[in-house]
């Protein structure tokens, strides 16, 4: 059962004025002292992630990576106002993507971390963002995917048996996947960038 907000009085925390809920706080401050164990906590001023981007990071001219503070999605991309800010940084600096399929890549390979230089961001292909990610090593593919059922090393191994002569059923019950996946491994019609 949810606790009754008393619609009496106030939060008792200056310049608040929302409605009490309990502690003699609003449902935000009771909120942020429940996770933080502080009702001032983990609270961001309206206004100063965008005062942030325009004072900060649109005039920052250093060459080291500058992390947004603020909002981050879930893979940890910084965001303002439900957008990507690398991706508003590189339109304020490059102007607009020259087509939709164009992407806000990193030069540092630090995206992930919400970096937000300007100097680091150009507008790329998928095609040549994702060259980038392997550089950096900060891809998702082979065994770093979260869907990976093998490690690269037993790809290598079902490339050898089969090219050896075992049959599909036997790989794929030894490792524990399909018969069709040993098949397109052996094809290299996927695991394809990795040699054997």
């Amino acid at each position: 059962m949810g606790k009754r907000v008393n619609r009496d009085r106030l939060c008792s925390l200056p310049n608040c004025g929302k409605l009490h809920l309990a502690h003699g706080w609003c449902r935000d401050h009771y909120e942020r002292w429940r996770r933080h164990g502080d009702p001032l906590a983990g609270g961001t001023n309206r206004g100063e992630p965008e005062r942030y981007f325009r004072e900060v990071v649109l005039t920052y001219e250093g060459n080291d990576c500058l992390f947004w503070p603020f909002a981050r999605s879930d893979n940890g991309y910084g965001r303002l106002n439900g957008r990507f800010t690398h991706r508003m940084v590189c339109e304020e600096t490059h102007g607009p993507p020259p087509t939709p399929e164009h992407q806000a890549a990193h030069s540092c390979g630090k995206g992930n971390l919400a970096c937000v230089t300007k100097g680091h961001l150009s507008w790329k292909t998928p095609m040549q963002n994702a060259a980038d990610k392997i550089a950096h090593g900060t891809h998702n593919r082979g065994e770093r995917h979260n869907l990976a059922k093998l490690t690269e090393s037993e790809v290598l191994a079902i490339r050898k048996r089969r090219h050896d002569g075992e049959p599909l059923d036997k790989l794929a019950n030894d490792y524990n996947v399909s018969a069709s996946l040993v098949g397109l491994i052996h094809l290299r019609k996927v695991w394809k960038w990795l040699d054997a």
